[in-house]
Formats: structure tokens, C-alpha cells, sequence
């Protein structure tokens, strides 16, 4: 898998921290607060969305009358504490830091979370010093399946689209990878298990755990 690959480049929820989770439950508890219930489709019409693109989805879909920077504001709030305490690396992935850097392969996250809990989460697991590219999808023009969070960071890190692997847990997420140009190795998550086997379709390799890898 890593034949030829000068750099890997990882999502962040779902695939290097186990918290899709709780992004449910939040958005449950953020409509509750406004008195709006939670659609069932809500979660696959905001997959891959950067974050300011879903504060502008919420704010258009439910007639919010906060702001975007309201709406962004809260859902930071809201999740600080929970990435504190109840937010793990993923199964291997430390290992997986390690040898990358073991074997001068340099490292980065393209994410479409927020920058203040991107930040608060890999400080907390102590992980920040092994990527040299650390980028949030509110940096870019479009938001996953666009491709240009990837290129973003696979610039930053001065490798080429083909010389980079992905690892992604998420459809949207994936074929941002893929329309980069690049490899993707789709990685298991429960939060989206049902999309397992369009995840493999789709990727040029599939684990369910990093572990696998070694």
C-alpha cells in the first residue's frame, strides 16, 4: 500500500479519532434547543460539508435566526468538552504516525471540521507533531467530494497527487481523494457501517482497522 506513496494525508473524524458519535448526537441536541427534530436524512445531506458549509445548511434548511458564526460558536461549545474526555485515536492509527515518520513519509489531516477542535483534539492525543500539514475544509472554496482540501494539503506538503494516500471513513470523503488524483484506503467506522461496501467500491483499499497494516 505505501509502495510509492510520499505522503499520506488523513481525515480526521471518523478515520484518525473515533467521534462520529457524538456529531449526531449534537446536532439532536442543537435542534431539541431550538425546538426542531432531528430529519433522518439529516446526516447524509451534510456529509462532507466543511464546517461553515453546514452552518449555512442549518441555518437555510431549519430558518435559524443565528448567524453563521452563532451556529459555529455553539457547536464548538458543544463538542469542546467531549473531544476533552471522550474522543480516542482510532485502533493503530498511533502506530501507523510512527511508522510513517519511521520511514520519512511525510504526514498530513485534511478535515472538515473546525479549526479549534482540530486543534484541541490531536494536542490532546499528543499527535501534532506528526504532520507537517494540518489543514480545515473552511480553507477552501468547496468542501468534500471537491478535491480541493487534498490538493491543499499535498501542496503544503510539495507532493503530487499521485505520489499521496488518503485515508478516509466517509463516501463524500473518499471520492474527494479519488477526484484528487490520488489512492484511497477506505477505513471502517461504525457510524457508517451501512456504507461499507460502496466505501470499498469506490477506494482502492479497504481495512477495518489500521492494525491490519502491521
Amino acid at each position: 500500500m505505501f509502495q510509492d506513496i510520499n505522503a499520506v494525508i488523513f481525515d480526521l473524524d471518523g478515520t484518525l479519532v473515533d467521534s462520529m458519535w457524538m456529531w449526531r448526537d449534537i446536532d439532536i441536541e442543537f435542534l431539541s434547543k431550538y425546538g426542531i427534530e432531528f430529519p433522518d436524512n439529516l446526516q447524509s445531506e451534510i456529509e462532507g460539508m466543511s464546517f461553515s458549509e453546514t452552518a449555512i445548511y442549518f441555518k437555510t434548511r431549519f430558518a435559524l435566526k443565528l448567524t453563521i458564526e452563532e451556529i459555529k460558536t455553539e457547536w464548538n461549545q458543544m463538542a469542546w468538552e467531549k473531544y476533552m474526555t471522550q474522543v480516542p485515536l482510532k485502533t493503530g492509527a498511533f502506530k501507523l504516525l510512527q511508522f510513517l515518520r519511521d520511514n520519512q513519509i511525510k504526514a498530513g489531516i485534511a478535515t472538515s471540521n473546525s479549526r479549534e477542535l482540530v486543534d484541541l483534539v490531536i494536542d490532546k492525543l499528543n499527535v501534532k507533531e506528526y504532520f507537517s500539514s494540518i489543514r480545515t475544509s473552511c480553507e477552501v472554496e468547496k468542501g468534500k467530494p471537491a478535491p480541493d482540501i487534498y490538493l491543499l494539503v499535498a501542496n503544503d506538503l510539495k507532493v503530487s497527487a499521485d505520489k499521496c494516500l488518503v485515508f478516509e471513513d466517509v463516501i463524500q470523503g473518499i471520492m474527494a481523494g479519488k477526484n484528487a488524483g490520488m489512492k484511497v484506503c477506505a477505513v471502517y467506522d461504525h457510524f457508517t457501517r451501512e456504507d461499507n461496501h460502496k466505501k470499498q467500491e469506490l477506494a482502492d483499499y479497504y481495512i477495518e482497522s489500521f492494525i491490519e497494516l502491521f
